[in-house]
């Protein structure tokens, strides 16, 4: 059973009530948003980055058994 490792940050804890969640058999990083969005329907209002194993994405991307995958509200560098 495939299982992958959700990281949330910030504000986002508050919507998901946890920093950190174990989800099974999610293939790719639009199931998981979709997935997310339905569970937790504030999540809807919110603005974020999905990074997966480090690496900002912006595009489809396919999770494989052990991915680290990151939900993060914006941030600025300073």
């Amino acid at each position: 059973m495939m299982k992958i490792n959700l990281l949330i940050f910030g504000q986002l804890t508050d919507d998901i009530g946890s920093s950190k969640l174990e989800l099974e058999e999610i293939a790719d990083t639009d199931t998981l948003h979709h997935i997310l969005l339905h569970r937790y329907p504030s999540l809807k209002d919110r603005k974020f980055t999905i990074a997966v194993d480090a690496k900002l994405i912006t595009t489809n991307t396919s999770l494989t058994d052990h991915s680290t995958v990151a939900l993060m509200p914006p941030f600025s560098g300073g």
